[in-house]
């Protein structure tokens, strides 16, 4: 298909106008004009790229783009060779940040949620990007932390009052952690992110609502791994989900 077509149909997928991010979604790096393989990863880091170039694919996608707000924006070191490796190879680089967080099916959210096992029930925080419901099975802290353990391949850190009994559950993924008190005040017994700052561990003591840190990466595989699938899918040409691991 054409990179053109590609790029559009994602964007209105993913209903890229309606959200105000910190860097583009979409397509950053223009490559080839036909698309007929793509490598889907959550980060667009050298590693990444250096796959793309040895299996030859027309272009990558990704949750984790450039050209951050308030980066430096000068080429070089690390971003020359970045952007090099694409130029070189003609591949195209698009991504999709909290469109990809947010959307009801393939996103980041809904798809943690299936994985962890929970029922979505409603929206809060800054565009409605986290979520709340119920958990399948309702029991304390720490068995949901356990639980996401064994589902995620990874030790959670689990903050605050690990009794407490769990049946309303919020979450969001990745980088989070600032959501946790609009959390507390939509009602939920326990708050799931990726990361942790210090702050939080005392609003998790003090509010008696605990709080899980289950990883940035590790809660953000599952929206780019189901963008992937839906491609194949939808379109019929090859695109391949690489788990590179990040213990962050």
């Amino acid at each position: 298909m054409q990179l053109a077509e590609l790029q559009a149909h994602l964007d209105e997928l993913l209903e890229v106008p309606r959200f105000r991010d910190y860097s583009p979604n979409g397509l950053q790096v223009e490559g080839r004009a036909e698309v007929h393989r793509v490598l889907c990863g959550v980060t667009a880091s050298q590693a990444l790229l250096d796959l793309a170039v040895e299996d030859g694919v027309d272009a990558v996608i990704v949750h984790h783009g450039w050209f951050w707000r308030g980066e430096d924006g000068r080429i070089t070191g690390i971003r020359k060779r970045r952007i090099a490796s694409l130029l070189r190879n003609d591949i195209s680089l698009l991504a999709y940040h909290l469109p990809l967080d947010a959307h009801p099916q393939l996103g980041n959210n809904a798809q943690l949620a299936a994985v962890a096992g929970w029922v979505g029930e409603g929206r809060f925080g800054e565009q409605d990007i986290a979520w709340i419901g119920r958990p399948e099975q309702p029991g304390t802290a720490e068995q949901v932390a356990r639980s996401l353990a064994a589902r995620l391949g990874r030790e959670p850190l689990l903050v605050g009052d690990g009794a407490r009994s769990v049946s309303r559950v919020a979450w969001c993924t990745g980088g989070a952690q600032g959501y946790f008190e609009q959390a507390i005040a939509a009602g939920a017994d326990l708050y799931v992110s990726g990361e942790i700052s210090e702050q939080t561990v005392h609003l998790a003591r003090e509010s008696g609502v605990p709080y899980l840190a289950a990883g940035h990466h590790a809660t953000e595989r599952y929206g780019i791994h189901a963008l992937a699938q839906y491609l194949q899918q939808t379109f019929g040409i090859e695109a391949r989900f690489v788990d590179l691991d990040n213990p962050v």
